[in-house]
């Protein structure tokens, strides 16, 4: 199994929401990707805005995600939204 971790800091929090709303849109849709959380982050002085957990069945659904027909409309959706990101991959 790997575990597949995604922090942002949003340009702006009010699309936080939103951003959430995409990101759980892919929840049983992509094949390996066996579970999907989105959070908001209410700890106070944190670059972080938001999180992605992960976990696919090995690295090739990670791959695979990548470039999947429904995550590609989603990183288009949320990316200019988004100032930063921090990604943490590892085997589990």
């Amino acid at each position: 199994m790997v575990k597949h971790i995604v922090l942002w800091r949003l340009k702006n929090k009010a699309d936080a929401a939103r951003v959430k709303q995409e990101l759980e849109s892919m929840r049983g849709k992509i094949p390996g990707l066996l579970g999907l959380e989105v959070g908001l982050n209410f700890a106070e002085n944190s670059p972080v805005d938001i999180g992605l957990y992960s976990e696919f069945s090995d690295r090739a659904a990670l791959d695979a995600y990548a470039d999947h027909p429904v995550h590609v409309p989603v990183k288009q959706a949320v990316g200019p939204l988004m100032a930063e990101r921090w990604v943490l991959d590892y085997d589990a």
